[in-house]
């Protein structure tokens, strides 16, 4: 997608695309806090360590198949469970141990996502744990109705439609009257196929790509209605 189309979504937004809209759907990680805080780098590099230890490999070697796993499964946790069988929970625990003082508090969006009209959840590949501890640096942990994890998702990550379909179920979410926020346009094609409102979060400035260059692949899709670089102002704009 070009900066110019990226810049065309974004000023297409108005109050009027999201008056019907009642559930407020976002991602955790590169969406509620930006990507430039490099949070998930802590996790990544924890995750490369994890397959580095468990299968014996160097760093470079150990990297190149953790990338693999999460490009042909979601999440590298899906293809240590496909292809060796790992206790989740001890991978979880160990990616998470991170230092969360890397995100900083941010009061401002959490009093826009606060008055929005209806309910708010947070929908993560992540786990509970890691996804309540980020919500509380941020300062807006007690503004979401819940928290959809990779535990409530049966272990099965998004973009699986499966995993949708459980949320949805589980919370009883009117798609046509929902939106969804999230930093992988992948993640976008299940929830504009329901009927949502589809959001994808870029870097700040609509910045170059970021990580590894196939995560921001279908940008350009039609399954993308809105792009925004900040969050927080695309909120305000909507909320009029």
């Amino acid at each position: 997608m070009s900066d110019s189309t990226d810049i065309l979504k974004t000023a297409d937004a108005t109050p009027d695309d999201f008056a019907h809209v009642r559930d407020w759907v976002f991602d955790l990680d590169n969406t509620l806090y930006p990507r430039h805080t490099d949070l998930f780098s802590q996790i990544d590099t924890r995750m490369t360590a994890f397959v580095g230890n468990l299968l014996s490999l160097d760093p470079d070697a150990a990297r190149a198949k953790q990338k693999d796993f999460y490009r042909r499964y979601g999440t590298t946790l899906a293809g240590l469970m496909q292809e060796h069988r790992i206790d989740p929970d001890a991978f979880l625990n160990y990616v998470h141990d991170i230092d969360y003082s890397w995100l900083a508090p941010d009061p401002a969006l959490g009093e826009t996502i606060r008055d929005l009209p209806g309910r708010k959840f947070i929908f993560t590949n992540g786990d509970r744990g890691h996804a309540e501890r980020a919500a509380r640096q941020l300062g807006m942990a007690e503004h979401f109705e819940d928290i959809f994890d990779i535990v409530a998702a049966g272990l099965v990550p998004k973009p699986a439609a499966e995993t949708y379909d459980k949320f949805v179920g589980l919370h009883k979410i009117e798609t046509g009257r929902a939106v969804m926020f999230e930093d992988l346009a992948r993640n976008l094609e299940v929830p504009k196929r329901l009927g949502m409102v589809t959001v994808l979060v870029v870097p700040r400035n609509f910045e170059a790509v970021l990580g590894d260059v196939w995560e921001h692949e279908g940008r350009d899709g039609a399954h993308i209605d809105f792009v925004t670089d900040d969050l927080g102002a695309f909120l305000k704009r909507i909320s009029g």
